[in-house]
């Protein structure tokens, strides 16, 4: 496939609603086609993309394309109020767009609400002939999420119960359990596995993406030392690990090697209970699929192990420290041309709704979505927006930038979570990070880290940096989708002089009057 000239590759994804059971305990799910996870998209870098979508729920949707640069086509970044309205109920769209460069794992996933913690999600992978990787003979997605039983909007307002759940103000719902690639094990409910055969003696590429809603998740092959190539789109100089943890909506590639005696191998992928701020005393803690190789299809690893997992031997690697990554032929940041701070924060709105909802804030702003509108569409042709941070409608906080600049973010994280946060359109450098608030520490800028998802961990400050030179509306915000949800998002406006001349089809403008819930 890599070797395929350019061409024009064409999904149709329909949205519905559907009961299902990825753990054996029936669940109301949205799923794309019938599927969970949905259709892999599967292209070259310099293809273009075009998905028809048809919207079969009774809300509103939207679908976002997970680090895609999208430059250009902001419009089509797929961000539910900022970027476009909702594709109403009964109604379709088409995103067209092209890789523009973009190599590596990702995946796309509803941005609308929290649809996409009840299903809508899949992998997106982007070959490319000069990826700075090592070779390998074959290559494996592995979606790793979180589940819940419950239904997002249920789980929604359980969050936003007047005095928290379990009577703690911001307390997460916490998860049932968790799948790979769809399949999990929930007591006694499933014994199905994902599985996958292999042929010995030979090199693997498993993309490892963290689907899921709330916590990352620690994944490991038995008997198997991994070695982490890529994040995030971005290429690393190779680190042999004995797992990697995968914080939401981050992406790993990992080189596996069937070099070990034949047979059949537990993978695992644990919860990360750090997150857990109560107990829920059913949760499956960690989710197995089989990997084999050199044995029939049928074979399973020995059931003994499935809670006594066996040891690397001595002197093997330990988990993947993510300051040991260092991107191919990486070198310093760019010298920061604008500068933006902010906080993060978790609190009780004031006001009149004083002890009612426990919300998200960076700086002094909770993000709402717009209704009936986007920011985009609201505000690219307004040509009052001076450069510099300012609060518009009382909900959305939004950075102007409207030249070419190398744009610093400093942030300090005033909550006791740990936040993973997502830049759309853009990739940024990790220039700094510590704990406490930034006092003007030293950076380390000798070779940053570049990726587009990183976690900001409690009552730390983190820099970063990227080149702001992609028009339109990109949203900056946390992961989790109850963070999110709760108002934990700010938005950077670039170069709002190009975005002005956007032609974005007039259809996706007449949406707006029709676009009802997101919810």
């Amino acid at each position: 496939m890599t070797n395929d000239a350019p061409t024009t590759r064409t999904y149709d994804f329909v949205v519905e609603e559907r009961a299902g059971a990825p753990d054996g305990v029936q669940k109301r799910m949205l799923v794309v086609n019938g599927q969970f996870p949905g259709p892999t998209i599967e292209v070259n870098t310099g293809d273009r993309v075009v998905v028809n979508i048809t919207n079969k729920l009774s809300n509103s949707t939207a679908i976002h394309w997970h680090g895609l640069f999208q430059r250009g086509t902001n419009y089509y970044d797929g961000t539910a109020a900022i970027t476009q309205c909702g594709i109403p109920p009964g109604e379709s769209m088409v995103y067209n767009f092209t890789l523009d460069g973009w190599v590596g794992s990702t995946w796309w996933h509803a941005h609308a609400g929290t649809q996409y913690t009840d299903g809508i999600t899949g992998a997106l992978i982007v070959h490319a002939k000069n990826e700075s990787v090592p070779a390998y003979d074959g290559d494996l997605a592995i979606q790793l999420a979180d589940l819940y039983h419950g239904f997002s909007p249920e789980l929604l307002n359980l969050y936003f119960t007047p005095g928290g759940l379990e009577g703690t103000p911001g307390n997460e719902p916490v998860p049932d359990g968790g799948t790979i690639n769809g399949i999990g094990q929930w007591g006694a409910y499933n014994s199905s596995f994902f599985n996958a055969t292999l042929a010995p003696n030979k090199t693997y590429r498993l993309r490892l993406i963290n689907t899921g809603s709330f916590v990352a998740m620690r994944f490991s092959v038995d008997g198997h030392t991994l070695t982490v190539v890529e994040a995030d789109g971005t290429a690393v100089e190779p680190v042999d690990v004995a797992a990697v943890s995968v914080a939401v909506a981050q992406r790993y590639s990992v080189l596996l090697r069937t070099n070990a005696s034949a047979g059949a191998y537990w993978m695992r992928a644990a919860l990360d209970q750090d997150a857990f701020t109560y107990d829920n005393p059913g949760v499956q803690t960690e989710v197995r699929g089989v990997l084999r190789y050199g044995v029939a299809d049928d074979v399973l690893p020995d059931v003994a192990l499935l809670d006594n997992p066996p040891s690397l031997p001595d002197g093997a690697p330990g988990d993947l420290d993510t300051d040991d990554l260092v991107p191919v032929g990486g070198g310093p940041a760019p010298d920061a041309t604008f500068s933006v701070y902010f906080t993060i924060s978790m609190q009780y709105a004031g006001g009149p709704n004083y002890l009612s909802q426990f919300l998200s804030f960076i700086n002094s702003t909770s993000w709402e979505p717009l209704q009936g509108t986007s920011t985009l569409f609201s505000l690219r042709a307004n040509e009052s927006i001076a450069d510099g941070s300012a609060t518009l409608a009382d909900s959305q906080l939004i950075t102007t930038v409207d030249e070419p600049h190398v744009v610093e973010f400093i942030i300090d994280n005033l909550d006791d979570g740990d936040h993973p946060f997502h830049l759309h359109g853009h990739k940024f450098w990790i220039v700094g990070s510590g704990a406490g608030r930034y006092q003007n520490q030293s950076l380390d800028n000798k070779a940053p880290m570049l990726r587009d998802t990183l976690v900001i961990p409690a009552y730390t400050y983190t820099i970063l940096r990227f080149v702001a030179d992609n028009p339109g509306f990109w949203a900056f915000h946390c992961h989790i989708q109850w963070h999110m949800a709760a108002g934990l998002l700010f938005q950077v406006n670039v170069l709002p002089s190009e975005s002005a001349k956007f032609d974005i089809p007039q259809y996706m403008l007449d949406q707006c009057a029709r676009e009802g819930k997101l919810m």
